[in-house]
């Protein structure tokens, strides 16, 4: 069926409302050789330090190994991970020559415990070898819009030529938090597994403190090389907002993470976008149209001093054939701010629209032919 596309132009009264007292950190205050607060529905940077600075992550580099996992899928089916993989340096979730593993398991190895043997024998699985898997790896990142990175190995050991920036980590991490089994485990704290010859229960610990020290932490990796230094990527979410927040060879990491949250959310208007109710045409209804709702509330996260022009693009058909029930999803809205979408919701119908009796009678009595007339008449009228 066709489609009618508007897009309104929406000014929230509340768009005027007062901030909060803003509580700014200045670049000094944060050990970090690099850091960055992300707000990724709006694309809003909300602090940055040399954000764009090609530099070592460590085993955030897990992210788009486990990343790259969930999305090749068949995560819970059982095979034997590779006996030269799983020979690495480092962290490790506990695998030895034999074990049976899934995906998974390997992904909660990859981001609790930070196990650098359950990335090696992800990319082999994945891959068949750790430099195709690389591969892999940045063409994922091409396809992300990191400009500034280049992955040599899954498990974010040290290599010259293995780098990110601030910038970058935060875009793959708001591509990751989008898939929900990585953002299920990277937000647990410990995580019960089973691998082994045979496999047998284990539980898995997060290295990811922040999880218990700041309300809202929803994930997501910690970081440490010696040449890296310690990195951390986390994520927070509080009244329905979400932000990211990156450090890259930070020696306070915890510390800095939760003092740019206070500050950035310090910042925040959570703004209310209600465009009240819709009407779509019903034909062979009781009434002919039905009142429409959006399915959940939207918020614009608005910073201070930062007031920009929200459109609502409503997205409905010509038509809807009644009967029309409550909740009844009969269209969607996508909510942009300065050309840039930062949300979306279906549009559902606010009340019940029933038949019109003989029009019902009709309608059953029509034969496929006419259905199919009937309804290319609707298209223009």
């Amino acid at each position: 069926m066709l489609k009618k596309i508007a897009v309104i132009t929406v000014i929230p009264a509340a768009l005027m409302c007062c901030f909060y007292d803003a509580k700014a950190v200045d670049e000094k205050d944060i050990s970090a050789k690099a850091a960055i607060v992300y707000q990724p529905d709006t694309k809003q940077v909300l602090f940055c330090k040399n954000i764009h600075d090609r530099l070592p992550m460590a085993s955030t580099t897990k992210i788009m190994s486990a990343l790259l996992l969930s999305e090749n899928g068949q995560l819970d089916e059982p095979f034997t991970v590779d006996t030269e993989a799983i020979r690495t340096e480092g962290s490790s979730m506990g695998l030895t020559e034999g074990d049976i593993v899934t995906g998974r398991a390997l992904m909660a190895g990859m981001l609790l415990p930070s196990g650098n043997d359950a990335a090696n024998a992800t990319a082999v699985y994945v891959s068949g070898s750790i430099p195709e898997f690389a591969r892999l790896m940045n063409i994922r990142a091409a396809v992300i819009g990191m400009k500034d990175t280049h992955f040599v190995t899954p498990s974010g050991l040290h290599d010259d030529g293995h780098y990110s920036t601030a910038y970058d980590m935060a875009l793959l991490t708001a591509e990751a938090l989008d898939d929900p089994v990585f953002a299920e485990i990277c937000g647990s704290s410990t995580v019960k597994t089973e691998f082994g010859d045979p496999p047998f229960s284990r539980y898995l610990k997060n290295t990811n403190k922040l999880l218990n020290m700041y309300e809202g932490c929803i994930g997501v990796k910690t970081g440490f090389t010696d040449e890296a230094g310690r990195c951390l990527v986390s994520a927070c979410e509080r009244d329905g907002i979400r932000l990211i927040c990156v450090t890259l060879n930070d020696r306070n990491d915890w510390n800095d993470h939760m003092a740019l949250y206070d500050a950035a959310y310090s910042e925040i208007c959570p703004v209310p976008v209600d465009m009240g109710n819709l009407y779509v045409d019903v034909a062979g209804g009781i009434s002919d149209r039905v009142a429409a709702v959006q399915s959940e509330s939207v918020v614009y996260p608005s910073v201070s001093g930062n007031n920009p022009q929200i459109d609502c693009k409503v997205i409905v058909p010509q038509f809807v054939y009644a009967p029309v029930m409550t909740g009844d999803i009969i269209g969607k809205m996508e909510f942009y701010a300065e050309g840039v979408k930062f949300s979306e919701c279906d549009i559902v119908a606010s009340e019940d629209i029933g038949y019109l009796e003989g029009d019902k009678d009709k309608k059953e009595e029509l034969s496929l032919i006419d259905r199919i007339t009937e309804f290319f008449k609707g298209l223009f009228t």
